[in-house]
């Protein structure tokens, strides 16, 4: 008997671990990234390219997004991914995006982590650029990045490029973030 309930609990688990991306109710907002439940592990080429620093030895590959159930007077989104343990616990500004237009519902594998800017406002993360792959040090615990999406009531257009994440935002103040949605991904090496 004792064997048959352990056996069930583990398999009601399991379960629980791979439905994770549809938790809550079917009509919230909600971040995904296809075929990467949430707290996943980004693979080694997601890891940022940098060459002062030597814990970043990938491609800078973003990871693939796509999200659902905007509130329903959005104009744009805004994506900030941030490494809370970074920095020995002061934090690291990963990634600052903004003006991605409503009508965009995702992006590909590679699109935020490249030269082109098409289809948002770049921002300025720690280095100054608007995307930076996980850096963790060798040998550390897995990190755990979270990539936070806001729906906003501006206009795609309407903020200039190159604002900080901090910028980004006291400029969402006053009722302009209408609601987020979170991702949690993991890296270490």
């Amino acid at each position: 008997m004792k064997k048959t309930v352990v056996a069930l609990s583990l398999l009601a688990l399991a379960a629980c671990s791979t439905m994770q991306e549809a938790e809550g109710p079917p009509t919230a907002f909600r971040i995904t990234s296809p075929g990467m439940p949430d707290s996943s592990r980004l693979p080694a080429k997601a890891a940022g390219n940098f060459a002062k620093n030597a814990n970043c030895t990938g491609q800078n590959v973003s990871p693939a997004l796509a999200w659902s159930n905007a509130p329903a007077n959005t104009r744009s989104f805004a994506i900030i991914l941030d490494d809370q343990a970074g920095r020995n616990g002061l934090g690291v500004s990963h990634a600052v995006i903004y003006g991605i237009p409503a009508t965009t519902t995702s992006f590909a594998e590679g699109a935020l982590g490249g030269a082109s800017t098409n289809g948002f406002v770049p921002g300025k993360n720690l280095l100054g650029t608007h995307w930076l792959g996980p850096c963790p040090p060798k040998g550390n615990a897995p990190q755990h990045y979270v990539m936070t999406m806001i729906a906003t009531s501006l206009a795609p257009n309407e903020l200039q490029p190159g604002l900080t994440r901090p910028e980004l935002l006291k400029a969402l103040e006053g009722g302009k973030a209408l609601r987020a949605a979170s991702l949690t991904f993991r890296f270490w090496q």
